[in-house]
């Protein structure tokens, strides 16, 4: 948990969440971390304007429910879960009209409340999305992220067109997996990260380059393309590959903005203007048609496993963090299924 509004990162014991009316309590089976958690830990300024300390922190996991409140009538104890880590309020315009990845008022698991890095995690029961039995405990942690890659990547046609990725993180690699599922043509990965462009290439990436060695123009030509990318998914959050983008797409084509810039980005909108760009700007999932979608796709052979390359028990979640830091991971989890050890815990941080 957040213990203090400083850097840093606490084991403690704490209460068990009580389950309300309308309300599942979870057992954490699988938790995985985001760059979200890491800004949390390191207490920068958007860590500080957004979360409130102590917070347990943590928003993508999987687990088992045991315990419903008495109002609850869609779910039971037992049943395998994974939860959308936005709570609606579900009476604002967007919510009204079923847009309720829109709503204006929406609280982050593990942000504004209680999230998933603990052995029980209690939510919404509109929020619980139960697991199909082919979904592995491991995957379905990861729904949150793989939904943001549906989201974005299917925002737009795929069949046939040529796709360029920027930000070979998690989400990035599973729109990469998504995009040749459907039936992209080229799929074209760019990262100044090594090891995650070879995940890039084993998820069925055409190419994975890294710009600054390799001219996306000389890329194109090697490939056969003359006009440029049809669709583009901006994942990195960096200005420099969102102007590469623009610079490289076809007239006529789309643009997903997924990628979170540290602060404002400065680029050449007569770029979109002149070439009749469409930008889509994309947060979380649709709630619920991405997670039937995202569902689905697996059902019919997606496979996005590679992504997940570390898994740690809880009690090592330092260093799983320092993993994260480092780069050389795809998507790293924190085993909660056998949570034995309870001496010397308070002292470990991250």
């Amino acid at each position: 948990m957040k213990r203090r509004a400083e850097p840093g990162l606490w084991l403690e014991d704490v209460p068990v969440p009580d389950c309300a009316s309308h309300d599942v309590r979870i057992r954490v089976r699988y938790a995985s971390l985001c760059g979200t958690d890491l800004h949390i830990v390191s207490w920068d300024q958007w860590a500080q304007a957004n979360v409130r300390v102590p917070r347990i922190i943590g928003h993508e996991f999987m687990g088992t429910i045991e315990a419903v409140g008495d109002q609850v009538a869609e779910h039971r104890v037992g049943e395998r879960v994974s939860v959308e880590g936005h709570v609606v309020c579900g009476h604002c315009r967007n919510c009204r009209a079923g847009r309720r990845h829109l709503c204006q008022s929406a609280v982050g698991i593990g942000i504004g409340r209680d999230g998933a890095f603990a052995e029980r995690i209690v939510v919404p029961e509109s929020n619980v999305f139960v697991l199909p039995n082919a979904v592995p405990d491991r995957l379905g942690s990861c729904f949150d992220p793989l939904g943001n890659a549906v989201h974005t990547a299917l925002s737009f046609d795929l069949h046939g067109e040529d796709v360029l990725i920027t930000g070979a993180g998690p989400i990035g690699l599973m729109a990469c997996a998504l995009c040749r599922f459907v039936g992209a043509r080229y799929v074209v990965v760019t990262d100044v990260n090594e090891y995650r462009l070879a995940l890039a290439r084993g998820m069925g990436a055409t190419r994975a380059v890294d710009p600054r060695a390799e001219p996306l123009d000389g890329v194109m030509r090697e490939l056969g393309m003359h006009e440029g990318f049809d669709v583009g998914l901006e994942m990195s959050g960096h200005g420099e590959a969102l102007r590469e983008m623009l610079r490289l797409m076809i007239h006529g084509g789309h643009v997903a903005l997924l990628g979170i810039a540290d602060g404002e980005i400065s680029t050449d909108w007569n770029q979109v203007i002149f070439k009749g760009l469409q930008l889509k700007g994309i947060y979380g999932r649709e709630m619920y048609e991405t997670w039937y979608k995202m569902t689905t796709l697996l059902q019919a052979g997606l496979d996005v496993s590679k992504v997940i390359t570390h898994t740690f028990p809880a009690e090592r979640f330092a260093e799983a963090f320092d993993l994260v830091r480092s780069g050389r991971c795809g998507k790293v989890l924190l085993d909660w299924t056998d949570w034995t050890d309870r001496t010397d815990r308070t002292d470990r941080t991250a």
